[in-house]
């Protein structure tokens, strides 16, 4: 065999038996050690499916004991979602008859409940911002009190000052 085609077919081989990443990875999202990672993605399908109201009001869903628990992230919702049990229920046995992947989300009960936890992050404002302006107050100026707490104020104003001076 010439080396042309030891390399020819040493690439074909190579290529066949290649496998490709999505294949990879349904094979280990189908291990049972990554079985909590595929009934999160089955909870998020179920959320997407409710209105966009109550994608605001739930925080997070679980199911433990055929029972569907449901977190909302507000107590006023959590009236609301009790009227609407039909409506969860009927949207969770929908998503397990069409998707094959969440056949095993199955619930005969609906739970609401408050939560403190919410799955939206808020941004906190961030402190040291760069002011977009010329500090205008100096930090020259004389503290004339003898109050030992007022003085270390007007001292902690001064160094806040200096600090945005350019």
């Amino acid at each position: 065999m010439s080396a042309s085609s030891q390399y020819h077919t040493a690439n074909r081989c190579y290529n066949d038996s290649m496998k490709k990443v999505s294949v990879i990875l349904s094979h280990l999202s189908n291990q049972p050690q990554f079985k909590v990672l595929k009934q999160q993605n089955c909870y998020k399908k179920y959320i997407s499916l409710l209105g966009a109201k109550w994608q605001k009001a739930i925080a997070f869903i679980y199911i433990k004991n055929d029972t569907l628990f449901v977190a909302v992230t507000h107590p006023g919702f959590k009236m609301e979602l009790n009227y609407n049990r039909d409506l969860l229920k009927s949207v969770l046995t929908q998503l397990t008859t069409h998707d094959q992947e969440c056949e095993m989300l199955k619930a005969q009960k609906v739970v609401v409940f408050h939560s403190k936890y919410h799955t939206i992050e808020k941004n906190e404002g961030n402190a040291t911002t760069i002011p977009y302006y010329n500090e205008l107050a100096s930090s020259d100026f004389d503290i004339y009190t003898e109050d030992t707490e007022l003085k270390e104020k007007f001292e902690k104003i001064k160094a806040d000052i200096k600090a945005q001076l350019p």
